[in-house]
């Protein structure tokens, strides 16, 4: 495996989904494509910085992209150019009262129409 790729939003999940695509990556000695969708390139690059932190600090090899659009069409767009092996996402779990319910896939459902490799949701 020579690439994988991350759809990063930097929330929580997100984190969780960064923190298995850096041991991943390690592992196989991949190069890890960040991916944030957003409309706004300023506040992306904020975004990504945080993942750019946490993977300097891991050693892990790693490019990222500040993309227009929507997650999926972003995620579609990289994985296209890059030609990455799998992808990495998180997934939000949701609750019913005080139980909690299936896992909700939010942009990651988005993400897994538009792409074709193995994707790995991290909840």
């Amino acid at each position: 495996m020579n690439s994988c790729a991350i759809a990063y939003d930097g929330r929580e999940t997100a984190q969780r989904a960064l923190a298995l695509v850096a041991r991943f990556a390690s592992v196989t000695q991949s190069t890890v494509h960040v991916i944030h969708a957003t409309v706004d390139p300023a506040m992306g690059s904020m975004i990504i910085g945080e993942a750019e932190a946490m993977l300097s600090l891991q050693g892990v090899k790693f490019v990222t992209h500040v993309e227009p659009g929507t997650p999926g069409a972003a995620v579609a767009r990289v994985i296209e150019r890059t030609k990455c092996d799998a992808l990495f996402a998180g997934a939000h779990v949701g609750s019913v009262g005080r139980r909690r319910s299936d896992v909700t896939v939010s942009h990651a459902e988005e993400i897994l129409l538009h792409t074709d490799i193995p994707v790995v949701i991290q909840p």
